[in-house]
């Protein structure tokens, strides 16, 4: 089945809320967005939303790499050769992963369509269901523990606390939501905003810490073999396969690791380094940015797909005022259920 037209374009969506990371505050988001399109008139599509700060690409240039004329050769290309189609475009915009991810996911979308099944039973899924993790950003205390109480009373189970700009008040909260909410677990990301000093300290005064997550900068994770910690969780460190291999020899610094489409390039990718984890025994945490519907479902099939999946954090989707797609998984109880559809079973909102 050939494809017909390939189109993008690039919106701007406002969050619900300003939040809070490290180092950085967001208010709104763009994605980049791509539809193919096949002779039988259906459509697959693709988004990009890179956080700049990790892979130094923009929404804004993934629009532009998707308008280009090698993304515009796809027209004529067959859709039965989409993982083909997939490494071309993973070679031509190397170190993008952004454009990546969108192409993968349409490509993605538009085979399960083509051949009328869900893209989890096409990777063979191994999963039913996995709580996802909800956020706080950095805030005050009283704030923190204010939502902390409202994301229990909507049934999540578990919390992702950023932290790593002030250590103490970091340990503070942490022990004062386990105080508050003692049934959820709680997860911490300092963002690599801590020192190995720091995370002494924070492992020292606090207990009972699902994974704490890049706690370092990179380039500094020979100093985590000190800690022999089985909670260190790398995601910035984790770029690609390579960088996957690397940190799975022994020793190794981590005992898991966060895959996100946006940084890997797409489910190719992300499935590689996948498997490079389930080798070396690391469990996988699947993470995302602000991001639609879409490309959350996406991550969600490849995750339910691999037996070493563990945890998910992919909460981007419910940060959004808006969105253009709908459909894709059902939030029950904190618990992220796969809508059965062929392909990632997501419907454009006109």
């Amino acid at each position: 089945m050939k494809i017909v037209a390939v189109r993008t374009y690039l919106k701007k969506m406002a969050l619900t809320k300003p939040y809070s990371i490290a180092g950085y505050t967001f208010s709104d988001v763009s994605l980049a967005f791509l539809e193919v399109e096949l002779a039988n008139g259906m459509i697959g599509l693709g988004t990009a939303s890179p956080a700049e700060e990790v892979v130094g690409e923009t929404s804004e240039m993934s629009a532009e790499n998707l308008a280009s004329d090698f993304v515009q050769q796809l027209v004529g290309r067959h859709i039965e050769d989409f993982p083909a189609l997939i490494q071309e475009a993973r070679t031509h915009f190397d170190h993008l992963p952004g454009t990546q991810a969108a192409i993968d996911i349409a490509l993605h979308d538009a085979y399960g369509l083509y051949v009328g099944k869900s893209v989890s039973s096409l990777l063979g899924r191994k999963i039913e269901a996995l709580p996802t993790s909800v956020t706080i950003g950095l805030m005050s205390i009283p704030d923190a523990l204010e939502e902390a109480r409202e994301f229990k009373k909507l049934g999540f189970k578990v919390l992702k606390v950023k932290t790593g700009e002030k250590i103490e008040e970091d340990i503070e909260k942490v022990i004062r939501l386990q105080e508050i909410v003692p049934d959820l677990k709680i997860r911490v990301d300092p963002n690599q905003g801590y020192t190995l000093l720091d995370l002494q300290l924070f492992l020292a005064k606090t207990k009972n810490i699902e994974l704490i997550e890049q706690p370092l900068p990179v380039g500094l994770e020979s100093d985590l073999h000190t800690l022999h910690s089985s909670i260190l969780m790398a995601d910035e460190s984790i770029t690609g396969p390579e960088a996957a291999e690397r940190f799975s020899q022994a020793p190794k610094p981590f005992n898991i690791y966060n895959i996100k489409l946006m940084k890997s390039g797409g489910i190719q990718a992300a499935m590689e380094i996948a498997k490079i984890a389930e080798r070396a025994k690391i469990d996988l945490f699947w993470g995302c940015n602000d991001e639609s519907i879409l490309s959350i479902t996406a991550a969600l099939h490849v995750a339910y797909a691999m037996p070493n999946t563990r945890y998910l954090d992919l909460d981007g989707s419910f940060d959004l005022a808006e969105d253009l797609v709908s459909g894709g998984f059902k939030l029950v109880d904190g618990y992220m259920h796969l809508i059965e559809k062929p392909g990632f079973g997501i419907t454009k909102i006109s």
